[in-house]
């Protein structure tokens, strides 16, 4: 049997914890689906107007989202079909990461 085992050095500095970001996907959960589908639309909006134009990719896949939410929130939003809750809710979990940025760790600050 081998003596050696691998237990985490407590003297070791360990990196710190990422903060949680709490997206509006996440932080709406529990509400009716279309008012979620519209915070989260709105969110995106926001996103899009701050991004800059050299940023295609991002803004593309935040135009998609956007316009996907739009094309499903018309009609009786508050009696939503099955197939159009189905539709929105992955819209949603798709998106969800969308225009989030990484804090800034404090060695990348420094350089």
């Amino acid at each position: 049997m081998n003596d050696k085992t691998t237990h985490p050095n407590p003297s070791a500095k360990q990196a710190p914890m990422p903060k949680h970001v709490e997206n509006s996907t996440d932080a709406t959960r529990g509400e009716p689906l279309a008012m979620r589908a519209t915070k989260r639309k709105a969110e995106l909006e926001l996103a899009l107007s701050k991004l800059p134009e050299q940023d295609q990719r991002a803004r593309n896949d935040i135009e998609v989202a956007v316009s996907s939410i739009t094309a499903l929130l018309t009609g009786d939003v508050d009696h939503l079909s099955d197939a159009t809750a189905a539709e929105l809710s992955r819209v949603l979990e798709s998106s969800k990461h969308l225009a989030e940025t990484s804090p800034v760790s404090k060695s990348r600050e420094r350089k």
